[in-house]
């Protein structure tokens, strides 16, 4: 078992807080009709191809890129705790394989806190995720995430 403070060098931590209430938030993640308002960059159209949402559930989103090629989420829900955690393992092809996703959400009044955590198999994938921009890719999603959310 790795300790937490090696686990922390393998992560990617985003935070937000959306002016949203929890359970629109929860159901942005959960209702594929949601997901593929938001999921991905801007300007990109996500479809979404499967989405089993319980634990050993699969999951599966394609979005056409400009140049016409496909950009492939998938993964398998490890955890999800109703209105507070969704865990999943994740790939992003063609960028980033054998990641672990954890979405976790907290009341905050009419607000959610919202912290997202990219989980890497070791620090040097991690490091070089975080070259390649990681950070801004999905700081770019969870700004549609929260358009998205104001408009609802």
């Amino acid at each position: 078992m790795s300790n937490q403070s090696e686990a922390n060098n393998r992560t990617v931590t985003l935070k937000r807080t959306f002016n949203a209430p929890i359970k629109l938030v929860w159901e942005a993640w959960t209702h594929p009709e949601h997901i593929a308002q938001w999921w991905g960059p801007k300007g990109m159209n996500t479809k979404v191809i499967e989405h089993d949402f319980r634990v050993g559930g699969k999951w599966k989103y394609t979005m056409q890129m400009p140049d016409g090629n496909e950009f492939i989420s998938d993964g398998v829900y490890l955890e999800i705790v109703e209105l507070k955690k969704i865990c999943s393992s994740a790939n992003f092809r063609p960028m980033t394989e054998g990641v672990e996703i954890q979405a976790l959400f907290e009341k905050n009044g009419d607000k959610t806190n919202f912290t997202f955590n990219v989980i890497h198999p070791t620090e040097e994938y991690c490091e070089q995720q975080t070259k390649m921009g990681i950070m801004n890719g999905w700081g770019s999603v969870f700004d549609r995430l929260g358009e998205f959310l104001e408009e609802k």
